[in-house]
């Protein structure tokens, strides 16, 4: 099994939002969804995928997380 970055998926609760994917990301979603529930074991939607990569993408984008804390600190 791969090392895949998301090995579940948060039920929390969500706020709808409504986008357009290009059709290769949407089939890359859907390939990632099949390997997390061949790993878990529980199947995965696609639009469930994208907000914990969101989430994982900013928290690791350290150009992001110091100009957020430097917004925070000038409140």
């Amino acid at each position: 099994m791969a090392k895949l970055r998301l090995s579940t998926i948060p039920d929390d609760k969500p706020v709808r939002l409504t986008i357009k994917l290009p059709r290769a990301l949407h089939l890359d979603l859907i390939a990632y969804g099949e390997l997390v529930a061949n790993g878990s074991g529980q199947p995965v939607e696609p639009r469930n995928l994208i907000p914990p990569m969101l989430a994982r993408f900013m928290s690791t984008d350290r150009a992001f997380l110091k100009a957020r804390r430097e917004k925070q600190g000038t409140k």
